[in-house]
């Protein structure tokens, strides 16, 4: 049985896995180092699970297209004095096969038996099909 824990979440706003990289790939304000994050309201509860080989999958356009290594959780906290999680990924997406998913709030933990496997790396290079065409192949089973 794995020892780790996922989370999943929705990548809102994202059009492709190239959209979510532009995401991470933007300058990062003055302070913070350049490696890619998300600050959300909650902070893990099983955070030794996530950091012993935990990644995100990012759930674009309804379907699960691509997951990040998740380093480490910093804390953060704003000019409102609340705290809040940094989760902070590897600079590397890793596509994963199609799976659908329902619109949800937040983060979700996902184990790693329910999560979708990567892709080898030649498919990862393919051209990726239309976000409504690749969810519903995924609907029906079609990898």
């Amino acid at each position: 049985m794995a020892k780790f824990i996922n989370l999943i979440k929705l990548s809102v706003g994202t059009e492709s896995v190239e959209g979510l990289q532009d995401w991470h790939d933007r300058p990062r304000p003055a302070g913070e180092d350049s490696t890619p994050r998300h600050v959300t309201r909650m902070w893990p509860k099983r955070e030794a699970e996530l950091l012993n080989g935990g990644s995100i999958y990012w759930v674009i356009k309804g379907v699960v297209q691509a997951r990040q290594r998740i380093i480490r959780l910093d804390e953060v906290v704003r000019s409102d004095g609340i705290r809040r999680c940094g989760l902070i990924f590897e600079n590397k997406l890793i596509r994963v096969e199609n799976m659908t998913k329902r619109p949800f709030q937040g983060w979700r933990y996902l184990r790693p038996e329910d999560a979708p496997r990567d892709l080898p790396e030649h498919r990862s290079r393919e051209e990726q099909l239309p976000p409504q065409l690749s969810a519903a192949l995924a609907d029906i089973g079609v990898r």
